[in-house]
């Protein structure tokens, strides 16, 4: 029997894996898919997130020119992005799995049996797989992690795509964070939800341009996003020439968290790990999963330690009471952007990348304690003009409640 079985092989199960392989312990994994086969999506980081890993060497790319458009001009960023090699990661964690001797197996879960010593799961093809933890990683559409039902889930689109234009869509060497410029834009489009302009100089005469939405219930559609990139670029003579790749993302932002009680444990986006009020979490994963793996190889190092003790000691490792504090907080902050119109974001978003970076910075990452966070928010209430402090006092009265847990969990 095994010490942990992680089920999901994306960028949340492998790097899980290879973090609970090193810290010696034995594990198997299960995929729906070959954990070889390449991730679809692309995955930007902040420069600094990666030095404080050590994996700053696996990435592609990188921007010293970074910024944000608003309907008022530019925002510089003075802050290195960078284009992580999704290829040379998903290696390096593969190649770590194998030197521990992890073990991949293939299917569907089917079947969950809690007993008093470990977990057993059943496939579809009838494999039974036991461990003393099983950690689920497959993604906000969870496998086994159960969580609170939610009314309204709001999500963040985007469609993109990777190739040749007419000519560059952004300056040469540059990242463009958010474009949120509307003057391509229709009077009657204004009044829909807005869509801002994700951009990166690949070199070489290609370039990455997604059209994203901030979050929204319900989700904008890939049709519109498509639509208005295109419409985007036509504005500014652009065509597109050529196109290497299609990116489409969705995923939900204000996903409930987890039942912490129960003996299954969540990782990624099972366990509601995407920032509610920026969409990141690649950096979250890298920083929090070697706590997790330490933590779970921690409660195991007793054979007297029951398996659901173990999944309590490991939920409170990843969600410790003054990040779930946090999560509100995040969460209130999302209300507040989705409850904003096209001026007030412009607003919101030149007053808070003029922030001092290592707060906009802190607040993107998730890095900051919670009395930090707050002061983050003071500061930009007392620097945001007046109509962005009207908009955040209103959501004081219909959001309380989150202001409330951020208090009270």
């Amino acid at each position: 029997m095994q010490d942990v079985l992680v089920i999901g092989s994306g960028p949340a199960g492998l790097s899980l894996v290879a973090a609970l392989a090193e810290v010696g312990l034995a594990v198997q994994g299960l995929a729906l898919d070959d954990p070889t086969h390449p991730w679809p999506n692309t995955y930007g980081i902040w420069v600094d997130e990666l030095e404080d890993v050590g994996l700053v060497q696996f990435l592609d790319h990188r921007w010293k020119d970074c910024l944000v458009q608003v309907n008022s001009g530019p925002v510089p960023l003075h802050r290195e992005y960078g284009l992580l090699s999704k290829d040379r990661l998903q290696a390096h964690w593969l190649t770590q799995a194998e030197q521990h001797r992890v073990t991949w197996h293939r299917g569907k879960v089917v079947r969950l049996e809690h007993g008093p010593t470990h977990t057993q799961v059943t496939t579809a093809s009838g494999e039974m797989l036991a461990a003393r933890l099983v950690v689920d990683a497959t993604g906000h559409q969870a496998a086994l992690v159960r969580r609170p039902e939610a009314p309204e889930l709001s999500f963040q689109s985007a469609y993109g795509i990777v190739g040749r234009f007419s000519q560059p869509p952004i300056a040469p060497q540059q990242m463009v964070l958010m474009d949120f410029r509307n003057d391509y834009l229709s009077p009657e489009q204004r009044q829909e939800p807005p869509t801002f302009l994700y951009a990166m100089d690949l070199g070489d005469g290609v370039h990455f341009v997604e059209e994203t939405s901030l979050a929204h219930h319900p989700a904008i559609s890939m049709e519109v996003l498509a639509q208005r990139l295109h419409q985007r670029l036509r504005h500014r003579g652009i065509e597109v020439e050529d196109i290497h790749h299609v990116e489409r993302c969705l995923f939900p932002m204000n996903q409930p968290l987890p039942d912490f009680t129960q003996r299954v444990v969540g990782f990624g986006g099972a366990a509601s790990m995407v920032h509610p009020a920026s969409g990141y979490m690649v950096g979250a994963l890298l920083r929090r999963g070697p706590g997790l793996a330490e933590a779970i190889a921690a409660a195991l190092s007793s054979s007297q330690t029951t398996p659901a003790e173990v999944a309590s000691q490991a939920w409170r490792a990843l969600w410790p009471a003054d990040r779930v504090r946090k999560h509100y907080l995040y969460l209130f902050g999302l209300e507040n952007l989705m409850a904003f119109d096209a001026p007030q974001l412009h607003q919101f978003f030149d007053t808070f990348f003029n922030l001092p970076t290592d707060d906009w910075a802190g607040f993107l990452a998730d890095n900051l304690s919670l009395p930090e966070v707050v002061q983050a928010m003071l500061g930009l209430f007392g620097r945001a003009p007046n109509s962005v402090r009207w908009g955040l006092m209103r959501s004081v009265f219909s959001h309380g409640h989150l202001l409330g847990r951020t208090l009270m969990s």
